[in-house]
């Protein structure tokens, strides 16, 4: 069984669009980054805890594929999920979905960071907690993927 969170949805803005009439790359992972945003608050590291410890979850890896064109009128639907993690990092990753289609995945690695001291810090147990309690059971095949010329 794999935990899918649909915890954010936007449309394609008009600014986001290229000469060709669809979604220029570079803002693929603007819905994408607003989701993580999303799901940092689901599991408790969001904007409030840090201006309570000071700690936040800086991306450290990021990995893209582009699938589908993405043209307006569109929903942008952005299922997430959790990959992995262990006390100071974790693994996650996102898929847009469009008229029930997936247009672009993407995987991130983020670091648990401590902005006040200056390096990073073990996550609080509640955070691990809740991110093993929503880690998927099974990866999809497109997760840990490597840019290579040979097909892999």
């Amino acid at each position: 069984m794999m935990t899918i969170l649909k915890l954010h949805s936007e449309p394609v803005q008009d600014q986001w669009l290229d000469a060709y009439g669809h979604l220029n790359e570079a803002y693929y992972l603007v819905p994408f980054s607003n989701a993580t945003w999303v799901m940092q608050d689901h599991f408790g590291v969001g904007v409030e805890y840090f201006d309570r410890t000071g700690c936040a979850i800086y991306t450290v890896e990021t990995h893209m594929r582009y699938l589908n064109d993405v043209r307006k009128p569109a929903l942008m639907e952005i299922e997430s999920m959790i990959l992995g993690s262990d006390p100071k990092k974790f693994w996650f990753a996102h898929q847009m979905i469009v008229d029930g289609t997936v247009c672009a995945t993407a995987e991130f690695m983020v670091l648990h960071y401590n902005t006040r001291e200056g390096q990073t810090e073990a996550m609080p147990d509640v955070v691990l907690d809740k991110l093993k309690t929503g880690e998927i059971r099974s990866k999809p095949a497109w997760v840990g993927r490597k840019i290579s010329l040979k097909k892999q």
